[in-house]
């Protein structure tokens, strides 16, 4: 269980970001490929930044967001959500877990509001990624994204992996930066999308969830051949006349 060591300030908003709108802006382009794909009747936008990106295109009933700040439809700890077993269909996180001083908890919480077969949509910031850079520079480390924690996309999944989910895509985005203006005349980052598509500084993870059988099923294989065998028939070779 990853824990961050000193509690980071989570962003209120995405214009907090270096290239807040252009991020916020790429990352809605990318969801609303998504948004088609995903039905229900509860959308949960879990944090503050989640509220702020437009769902419109989701086919999803009733959208509400829950944050602990004023301003959401339900103000409450992402760590202890307000809301009962299985009545959500799908939850949307966008740079949440950064700032979070126990993540898997909160990915606790969020599976356990979760329909079966419900979708969780995550984003975050990717550490293998030119973004990563402005960690190492002390005039960045104090500014979002940089002041939060970056966990590798693969640890995120094997999170998921661990409470039931199927990964069903990992893509990446921004393949810059953001330490200058955002997007940069030079289009180097453009090849750095070409040839190196996992090193975007942004990545979504779509997961479902996926319920297990309450018995395991022994494998066919492996079932051991039974002790006893038929008799012999009587009077096989039959009666001579």
């Amino acid at each position: 269980m990853a824990h961050i060591p000193t509690e980071a300030h989570s962003p209120l908003s995405w214009l907090e970001f270096a290239s807040g709108e252009q991020l916020k802006t790429e990352l809605e382009a990318r969801l609303n490929m998504w948004w088609p794909r995903i039905f229900g009747y509860h959308l949960l936008k879990l944090g503050s930044l989640s509220a702020e990106i437009n769902s419109l295109q989701c086919q999803i009933n009733y959208h509400f967001s829950l944050f602990e700040t004023e301003g959401g439809a339900i103000q409450a700890s992402t760590k202890d959500l307000p809301l009962q077993n299985n009545t959500i269909d799908t939850v949307l996180m966008t740079s949440l877990l950064e700032f979070e001083q126990d993540p898997y908890r909160v990915l606790r919480e969020v599976d356990r509001v979760l329909v079966s077969g419900g979708h969780i949509i995550l984003s975050g910031f990717n550490p293998i990624s030119p973004i990563f850079f402005g960690k190492l520079l002390p005039d960045f480390q104090n500014i979002a994204p940089w002041s939060g924690h970056f966990f590798m996309p693969s640890r995120v999944k094997d999170w998921l992996g661990l409470l039931g989910y199927q990964i069903l895509s990992d893509e990446r985005l921004v393949y810059h930066h953001l330490l200058t203006e955002y997007p940069s005349k030079i289009a180097w980052h453009k090849q750095l999308e070409k040839w190196l598509p996992s090193t975007g500084g942004l990545y979504i993870i779509v997961a479902k969830k996926v319920d297990t059988p309450l018995t395991p099923i022994r494998d066919k294989q492996k079932v051991k051949p039974t002790n006893w065998s038929t008799a012999a028939s009587v009077g096989r070779a039959g009666l001579k006349p």
